[in-house]
């Protein structure tokens, strides 16, 4: 999936997608991966803590998306429906809050 998409300057992800091969590809395009190392790891590597903090923003996002029904039950079929309606959804988050 990061192959369709412009390679991004940070990736921050989660401990399931911490992959030698994974963060080989990001550092050959020049995107700065934040991933923690998975705690079974023999050699665990660094990242920047700083930056991993960030992706509780991210995470509180989606959470605040997933009380509306119609978001967390996908009920839409076409994509384009679902995307207006997520940015339906964060545009009511984003006022109230």
């Amino acid at each position: 999936m990061l192959q369709r998409i412009p390679t991004p300057q940070r990736l921050i992800a989660d401990r399931a997608y911490d992959a030698a091969k994974l963060r080989n590809w990001l550092a050959a395009r020049g995107c700065h991966a934040a991933i923690p190392p998975n705690p079974t790891r023999k050699h665990p590597h660094i990242y920047d803590r700083a930056l991993y903090r960030e992706r509780n923003l991210v995470e509180r996002m989606l959470c605040h998306l997933k009380d509306f029904r119609r978001i967390a039950t996908r009920y839409d079929k076409r994509a384009n429906t679902f995307l207006s309606a997520i940015l339906l959804a964060a545009t009511l988050v984003w006022w109230l809050n």
